[in-house]
Order: C-alpha cells, then structure tokens, then sequence
C-alpha cells in the first residue's frame, strides 16, 4: 500500500489543527505489527487526539481520513447534509469485526435518540481504498464478504445531524458499553461536526482537552488563612 492511494481523501475544505506527522500507511502498519499484544478496546476512538490511542499512533492521521471529502461524500448517500462524527476504531483483521458484527454488537453501544447513523468501512490492507457507507439498519456480516479476512479495516461511526448523543451514563447504550467493554467511555468522548448544520442540540464541546490536573482539596486556600 502506497500513500498515494490515499491522496484522494483530501480534507473536506480543511486542514487539521495539526497535522499528522505518520503516514496513513505506516500508522497502520504499526498498530498491525503489534496487533497481538494490543486490546481492541484501545484501538476504539482512534481518531481522537484527546483519546487514548496517542499512546499507540498519531490520531491526526486517522482524524484525517473521518474529514476527508470521500469519507464525507459517501456518508451523505445514507445520512445528508448533516453529520456527526462520535466514534472510529481501527480492526487489524477484517475477521475481527466480522465476529463483532456476528455478536449482534454494532448498534449496541450508540446512545442516540432516535437510534440512527452509518458505518464508512474503509479497507486499508491493499491499494486505492474506497470507502463503502452502510446504513445502521443495514450492517450485517455480510458487508465484509468481499474483503480479505486478515486486512486491516478501519470503520467510522456516524449519526445524522437530527439525531442527539446521549452523555447521560445511564443511557442503556453506556451501561452495556461499560459491562462488555470497559476500557471504552463514550460519554465523555468528543463530536465532530463533518458536514452540515447540528440540529438536535448535541454537546459539541465535552471531550475536546485533557482533564486540567488538580490537587486534592484540603483547608482553606493561603490568602483565607491570613498567611502571605
């Protein structure tokens, strides 16, 4: 694979506040080099600079493909105008998201009202990808029948700009993500506006800076205790 074959994912009408500093290509081979020691659950959000995946990758490249124009002109097919990036996760083996859509498990973990989205599949093991967008009623097993079982797959997960992401952690969504996948929190995971206009009032802002550290509260501050 070339990273030629990815210059077509040009950005939809912008740059990245930083742009990645691997190749698509490399970044992959990385992660797939090391994919025996590395726990899906950590490859989930890997577009997400503020994730922990930057302890594996450089997640701009990755931010980079969700922003690009093919990405986002074929979601428009299934969502329209309106889209909203909340999650991508990187499959070293195709294999392996087949057996997660065989669980019944794509769909599971979306706390969004209504219950509406897409997948883009992306096969990034060979030359010139062209991502596929599938409909979330629509994703079976059977959207990777022509795909080689052992090829890295990344898939984006996107919601219409009608419908609302649910932060409350005691949406059934979270519930079941935190007792099947408890390395992934997606209340507290940042949106991205791809394309269009949000209008389901979604919390774009949460997500989107590392915790400021803090120390443990204790007496009062110095200026209150009358010490200089």
């Amino acid at each position: 694979m070339t990273d030629i074959a990815f210059h077509r994912l040009e950005l939809a009408g912008r740059e990245p506040l930083m742009p990645g500093q691997l190749s698509v290509s490399e970044a992959v081979a990385r992660i797939v080099a090391q994919k025996a020691t590395i726990r899906q659950e950590r490859l989930s959000g890997i577009h997400n600079p503020w994730g922990h995946a930057i302890g594996l990758t450089d997640p701009w490249t990755f931010l980079g493909i969700c922003e690009s124009q093919a990405v986002v002109d074929e979601a428009r097919s299934i969502l329209g105008p309106d889209i909203i990036l909340w999650d991508s996760e990187l499959f070293p083996e195709a294999r392996k998201y087949a057996q997660f859509l065989r669980e019944g498990r794509e769909g599971r973990y979306w706390p969004v009202r209504p219950l509406a989205g897409a997948i883009v599949v992306l096969g990034i093991g060979g030359a010139g990808p062209r991502p596929e967008a599938i409909s979330l009623n629509d994703v079976q097993e059977s959207v990777l029948d022509r795909r080689d079982p052992l090829d890295p797959i990344y898939v984006i997960r996107l919601l219409p700009g009608i419908s609302h992401f649910d932060r409350n952690p005691l949406h059934p969504a979270h519930r079941a993500c935190m007792e099947e996948q408890v390395l992934i929190n997606y209340a507290n995971r940042p949106l991205w506006l791809l394309s269009g206009v949000d209008r389901a009032n979604n919390d774009l802002v949460t997500g989107f800076s590392l915790a400021a550290p803090a120390w443990a509260s204790g007496g009062p501050p110095a200026e209150t205790r009358g010490e200089t």
